[in-house]
């Protein structure tokens, strides 16, 4: 196999609580990471040297992509020289609270190491991708999940496979912003995943952006006449869970045409660790 094409998928956090806050500065946290049927497209094509990125990513500076952040941390691990061109066509939308940047970084570490033939584990994976960012784990795992720590120990949990309405109220939110905020709550009571399958559901994180963003509580505000309606992660993405496709593409024909809508099946799984791992 010389050539790998996948659909790197996006994720929900359905709650978020941060219960502490650990000496080197990182949040502990408590989350539900939900697979959601938005991709990026991404293509990698075995060559004999080098990590180019052919498309995708342009205005972000080659040593700050995660992309290619990722693929040199498995360098060390080629038996023979080999490289790689790599090629990224972006649907979801970045500073979101979508996964995207994480979920891509996740999907170069395990095409890469089908490709170059590496046979690292999924945990050694996992613990390459947390040098990455805290979210890159997850979608390594591949299942949905019960997460703790600064969000890499991970359990699976099994959630309804239901639709969503994502919105993208368009404000690109930057994750040192809402962590270094001092409305953040950071010493919430530990939850359970119980808890969660019983209905709570809060994201400690919201009431932060939408402080610091009006729009973001605009578009809360909006959705929340039809379902209700939270933020995911650090933001500014919302969503509404509905039964059926149809009900959800139904209120996003409303959406104003300001903000940008997706109707997104909830997976099970990520299709990327199925077919890689």
């Amino acid at each position: 196999m010389t050539t790998l094409t996948l659909q790197s998928p996006a994720k929900l956090n359905l709650m978020l609580h941060i219960t502490g806050r650990r000496v080197d500065g990182y949040h502990l946290l408590q989350t539900v990471f939900q697979f959601i049927g938005l991709y990026d497209d991404m293509q990698f094509e075995r060559t004999e040297s080098g990590i180019r990125r052919i498309t995708g990513n342009d205005q972000i500076a080659e040593e700050d992509d995660l992309v290619i952040r990722a693929a040199r941390l498995l360098q060390p691990y080629q038996s023979a020289p080999q490289g790689v061109d790599i090629s990224l066509h972006k649907r979801i939308p970045m500073g979101g609270g979508l996964g995207g940047g994480s979920s891509n970084a996740a999907t170069t570490l395990m095409a890469l190491n089908r490709l170059w033939q590496l046979n690292l584990s999924s945990r050694q994976l996992q613990q390459l991708g947390l040098q990455l960012g805290a979210d890159v784990p997850i979608f390594i795992y591949g299942q949905n999940a019960w997460a703790e720590g600064v969000g890499e120990q991970l359990q699976p949990v099994t959630l309804a496979q239901n639709w969503f309405l994502v919105i993208n109220p368009q404000i690109f939110v930057s994750t040192g912003e809402i962590f270094s905020s001092k409305y953040l709550t950071r010493d919430c009571h530990p939850s359970t995943i119980r808890a969660f399958l019983e209905g709570s559901s809060e994201n400690v994180c919201q009431p932060v952006a939408c402080r610091l963003y009006p729009e973001i509580q605009k578009a809360l505000d909006w959705l929340s006449h039809y379902r209700p309606a939270r933020m995911t992660g650090t933001g500014g993405c919302i969503f509404a869970e509905f039964d059926r496709a149809e009900e959800a593409e139904a209120v996003k024909s409303r959406i104003p045409e300001q903000w940008t809508g997706y109707v997104a099946a909830g997976l099970s799984a990520n299709p990327v660790t199925q077919r890689c791992l």
